[in-house]
């Protein structure tokens, strides 16, 4: 592993200038003009960002409704893809542990209704030679599912505007599969349901985050409208449900987990309690203690936030993106690299 994750050491011992941060930031004022030593903007573009296994790409989206789009650290080159075929565009990109990637999208997008293309998405499976166009699974995705680094296995949410005929409104329901090709075509298989929001004690909106390494015996998951938003998991063999965050009136959104499963990263507003437009990426013990870390210090720049982190393999590089607090959530302008080796305690 020490040896994979190289050229992206390397990288950012080459580049990493010490800009420090301003000390009082002033409306106008722009986070990614006063970075911190051990954070480095890589793209000026796109939002939701994803590893790859051995460390030297970063997958992201262009934009909501944009393409998938690859960066290779060492050359810095940006590589398109999904160009080579049509489509209405993507949410979301992430890579599959055999090195495909998993799409979500809409069938149709009107610009005029990007709020219905946006629950009205579907998710698809793109070969990694780059030559086929995206082959679908046949269900429909709400917001972010969750992919396993490990075996070819996923899981994602259901909303009730998805399957009306199905589902009450108001209702979630998250759902996991295995990924399996025949005559190399992707489909899902062993398909079960992990939960219905009706089963918990309170109402949410639920939404997959992460499975826990290392076993995977455990998925992370945001609830929505519980106590602002909290930070949760589900035993996937008992079905108990553990709420990490626990923190009323605190917005606490899973995004990226670590690869011992001992923390997670959260969006949260822990420092100033404005809600998810001016959040900032704190590192959240996975004990029940609510122990939390400050990792970024974007939202004390009046306007802007960041946003959407994952954790590289190696449990070293978090890629985030910076935002903008008035914008859909999802919605970014560049992704960054934080090095958490030099970057120490910065709990303020």
């Amino acid at each position: 592993m020490k040896t994979q994750f190289l050229v992206l050491n390397s990288w950012l011992a080459l580049s990493v200038t010490p800009v420090l941060a301003a000390a009082e930031p002033v409306p106008g004022d722009n986070p990614a003009d006063h970075l911190p030593p051990h954070i480095r903007q890589v793209t000026w573009f796109g939002e939701r960002a994803d590893w790859s296994h051995d460390g030297q790409r970063i997958l992201f989206v262009s934009k909501t409704f944009g393409d998938a789009m690859e960066l290779e650290l060492a050359t810095m080159r940006i590589r398109n893809r999904t160009a080579h075929y049509p489509h209405h565009g993507y949410t979301r990109a992430l890579y599959l542990a055999n090195g495909d990637i998993l799409l979500s999208g809409p069938e149709q997008f009107d610009p005029k209704r990007s709020g219905e293309a946006r629950v009205q998405c579907w998710l698809y499976v793109l070969d990694k030679t780059g030559v086929k166009p995206a082959a679908p699974l046949g269900t429909k995705c709400s917001e972010g599912p969750a992919v396993s680094r490990k075996r070819l296995h996923i899981a994602w949410t259901h909303v009730a505007a998805e399957y009306p005929d199905e589902m009450p409104a108001g209702s979630s329901r998250m759902q996991e599969a295995d990924i399996t090709y025949e005559d190399g075509k992707p489909r899902l298989a062993n398909q079960k349901l992990i939960m219905d929001s009706r089963d918990l004690p309170f109402k949410c909106t639920m939404e997959t985050q992460n499975y826990r390494p290392p076993e995977e015996r455990e998925l992370t998951f945001s609830a929505y409208g519980y106590q602002a938003t909290d930070v949760l998991g589900i035993d996937l063999a008992t079905k108990k449900v553990t709420n990490y965050s626990n923190a009323p009136r605190q917005y606490d959104e899973p995004e990226g987990i670590f690869p011992d499963g001992e923390h997670t990263l959260v969006e949260c507003d822990k420092q100033n309690l404005k809600g998810s437009g001016c959040v900032d990426l704190w590192k959240l013990k996975l004990d029940g203690s609510g122990a939390c870390e400050r990792l970024t210090h974007f939202s004390d720049y009046p306007g802007y936030k960041a946003s959407n982190p994952v954790v590289s393999d190696d449990g070293r590089f978090i890629a985030f993106q910076m935002a903008k607090s008035r914008e859909a959530a999802g919605v970014g302008h560049g992704i960054f690299v934080l090095d958490l080796v030099p970057a120490g305690p910065t709990q303020r």
